[in-house]
């Protein structure tokens, strides 16, 4: 799929990892829609970078009518979707019971909310993009699409608290082989980056200690992923036809501990 003069979906587009993948699909020629709640935030982004970004409005990823007028939009502003990139998300910390006080606990409002926004605004997004992809005309070696979601290596390394979001992730993974199964026939890859802990908004709020515990589980680098390092390798996906049906681990070869 060539990058280049072809047009991108990525939610979660105004911050974080999602921002970096916005601006690179730009600098390598890209155009792209920004589906995000932070609907200032995307606008402040799209505007910073010229014709080739716009933002479809609020999106909710978790509303069938939001992300589908949003699909419209883009369709309208730049015909051919080549691909989308999940990087829209949520993270939640709380153990499933606590011994005594029980006020920090995991409650059935979290844990829906959790895998509501991770895995089935993930769904959400992808069905009606695929819905798209599959009556358009194709791209170069038959190519209709590119789809590319957003996990965690807490998919398979759950920490401390991550009951919701570790479930909400790996639901996300599981669903990369059988999805690519499914839009195999009509030309649609389906991939899945599974990042370790990287320097976005979602991680500004862990503090020092917690980051120091976290890192020590990485081989090399010794350090904290940066957004340019997820928005590089979902480029490369995007370009290399051979990549479907697999989930990537971008971590540092860190195995997480348990806090």
């Amino acid at each position: 799929m060539q990058i280049k003069g072809n047009a991108f979906i990525v939610t979660g587009g105004a911050s974080g990892l999602g921002e970096a993948t916005v601006r690179e699909l730009v600098q390598r020629g890209g155009n792209v829609a920004i589906f995000d709640m932070n609907e200032e935030g995307a606008k402040q982004v799209a505007a910073s970078l010229g014709e080739q970004v716009f933002s479809a409005g609020k999106v909710d990823v978790t509303s069938e009518e939001m992300v589908r007028v949003a699909i419209e939009k883009t369709v309208e502003r730049f015909g051919r979707i080549a691909g989308v990139i999940n990087c829209g998300g949520v993270a939640s910390g709380a153990r499933i019971a606590r011994r005594g006080n029980n006020a920090y606990s995991m409650t059935m409002e979290i844990f829906e909310f959790t895998v509501r926004v991770n895995l089935i605004g993930t769904f959400n997004v992808c069905r009606q993009v695929a819905q798209i992809m599959v009556n358009q005309d194709t791209f170069e070696e038959g190519e209709r699409g590119v789809i590319i979601n957003t996990a965690s290596i807490a998919f398979q390394d759950g920490q401390t608290g991550q009951v919701a979001y570790s479930a909400s992730k790996g639901g996300v993974a599981s669903m990369t082989l059988p999805m690519a199964r499914d839009l195999a026939p009509a030309g649609i890859r389906v991939m899945t980056i599974a990042p370790g802990i990287f320097e976005t908004s979602m991680t500004s709020s862990i503090n020092d200690a917690a980051k120091a515990k976290i890192i020590k589980d990485a081989i090399f680098p010794n350090r904290m992923g940066r957004a340019t390092e997820f928005s590089s390798l979902a480029a490369h996906i995007l370009e290399n036809t051979m990549l479907s049906g697999e989930i990537i681990r971008l971590d540092g070869a860190s195995r997480l501990g348990k806090l």
